[in-house]
């Protein structure tokens, strides 16, 4: 039962990563109503500025501040100067567009550190296990759970209790009844954009120490990012939460119960819940 026990709380540490990797996407798509399959890409860019400012010496604490910020403008560019001249065009426009825009970051990141992956060190202080009693767990991961679980409460109060929150699920219903109001959707679109690029980013940052830096980890994010959308339900955070620590749970105890089918097992659960809830767990009709 211990073995079950430690592989439950390891799906909440996986599901809390999942969260914060899937959530900027589902925000994203509830807003802009687009399809951004570059958005594995700001993961990618995560682990691997975490990466590059270990190697210089920095530590992993300011790490975790700075490169969310980095990538946060990064993709506030991105969307200012390429991806807002696609919006009004079909879903095939965006996919295109954003599978090429992950595709260049790849490449990119392949010629700056190599076709192989690279370790990130645990930092000092998070380095050992905690201990109750039998139970041992890593310090490392038992930070990521509370950290985590912090963040979302913040990212919670800010589209629920601030006035970006309450223009981003207004725009979510109208654009047009936004805009109306003298509100500047546009702007409101690059911040939202630039939200879900740092968090995407801080995901890759926090996902670094337990499984390093490689250069195809944005591609595997992406599919889980979906998969949790879809499960948790389109636009919605409520959603991307359930989602991800669904999803984190089944596959941590599938690789007790069957490793071979872990990653299987993420496909049948979204089937399952897709079965019972077409619309996703907290998904919106229509």
């Amino acid at each position: 039962m211990s073995i079950y026990l430690l592989q439950v709380i390891n799906g909440v540490g996986i599901g809390m990563l999942y969260f914060l990797l899937a959530v900027g996407l589902s925000i994203v798509f509830g807003l802009l109503r687009f399809v951004n399959f570059a958005h594995g890409a700001f993961y990618l860019l995560g682990a691997y500025f975490c990466y590059q400012m270990m190697r210089w010496g920095l530590n992993f604490w300011l790490a975790l501040a700075v490169v969310p910020v980095v990538v946060g403008i990064v993709g506030w560019l991105t969307e200012k100067l390429l991806l807002r001249h696609v919006y009004a065009k079909p879903h095939e426009f965006h996919i295109l567009v954003t599978v090429g825009l992950a595709l260049v970051v790849q490449e990119l990141v392949i010629l700056q550190w190599g076709p192989l992956g690279d370790t990130v060190p645990v930092p000092d202080l998070l380095q050992g296990v905690v201990m109750w009693g039998s139970f041992v767990y890593p310090k490392y991961r038992l930070f990521v759970i509370g950290f985590t679980a912090v963040l979302a409460v913040g990212l919670w109060y800010v589209l629920e209790g601030t006035r970006l929150g309450s223009a981003v699920r207004a725009g979510s219903e109208s654009t047009e009844m936004v805009s109306l109001l003298g509100i500047n959707v546009f702007r409101i679109f690059s911040l939202v954009f630039a939200l879900g690029a740092a968090t995407a980013a801080l995901a890759g940052v926090l996902a670094a120490p337990t499984r390093g830096a490689e250069p195809f980890m944005g591609i595997e994010a992406l599919g889980v990012a979906f998969v949790i959308v879809v499960v948790g339900g389109m636009g919605s955070f409520g959603g991307a939460l359930a989602g991800g620590l669904l999803i984190g749970v089944v596959q941590s105890v599938m690789s007790t119960v069957w490793p071979e089918g872990a990653r299987l097992m993420i496909y049948v659960a979204m089937a399952a819940v897709l079965l019972l809830r077409p619309h996703g767990l907290l998904g919106r009709k229509g």
